[in-house]
């Protein structure tokens, strides 16, 4: 009668620590993935307050630089574009993160056209309004860069955690799904070419 309670009281503890384990590393994936969803949300207010300088920076140029139509019309249809593409943190995959990434490459693109009119207007380049929405701007770019490599940072944890042993058994037990990256924009391995 003893053993038999001995048995008992083993199969039920080795349960308990086994549904307590499961427990843990379930939440854990909760956890990292929700991480990984709050990366992405800070990735897209950055670029959100890029988004909202944009309309002051144009008004600025174009006080300036009315006949250059062609690239203020540009950012503006750019921005738009950019601002209408959004990616949902609960479904994040590499073809909405990509169609997410060449909307704001476009703007990338437009916004550099943009600052290089300075060059050609030297009143505008005095403007103190356009010196300090280009230094927002600058930062807010910076802010980018940073907010995407957390987002890289914070993907590869829990992917790195999906993948390892014996946490991949329950990750596929419950759906857990790998996170995409951003990835570098095609061509950003080539060093622009400058001509003097």
């Amino acid at each position: 009668m003893k053993k038999g309670w001995i048995v008992l009281i083993a199969v039920v503890a080795v349960l308990l620590l086994l549904f307590v384990w499961v427990k843990n590393t379930y939440n854990g994936l909760v956890t990292n993935e929700e991480g990984v969803k709050a990366a992405w949300s800070q990735v897209e207010n950055v670029y959100q307050r890029r988004a909202d300088l944009i309309p002051n920076l144009v008004e600025t140029v174009k006080g300036y630089a009315s006949h250059e139509s062609e690239t203020l019309e540009a950012v503006v249809s750019a921005r738009s574009k950019a601002t209408q593409v959004s990616v949902d943190p609960s479904s994040l995959d590499a073809n909405e993160i990509a169609r997410f990434q060449q909307a704001q490459g476009e703007l990338t693109t437009a916004l550099g056209r943009l600052i290089a009119l300075r060059e050609s207007y030297p009143d505008l380049k005095a403007n103190e309004n356009f010196l300090n929405l280009q230094a927002q701007l600058e930062g807010t770019e910076n802010r980018i860069a940073v907010e995407r490599r957390k987002f890289n940072e914070t993907a590869r944890l829990y992917n790195t955690m999906l993948r390892r042993f014996p946490k991949n058994i329950i990750a596929s037990v419950f759906g857990f799904e790998k996170m995409p990256y951003f990835e570098a924009d095609e061509g950003a391995q080539q060093a622009p070419k400058v001509e003097f």
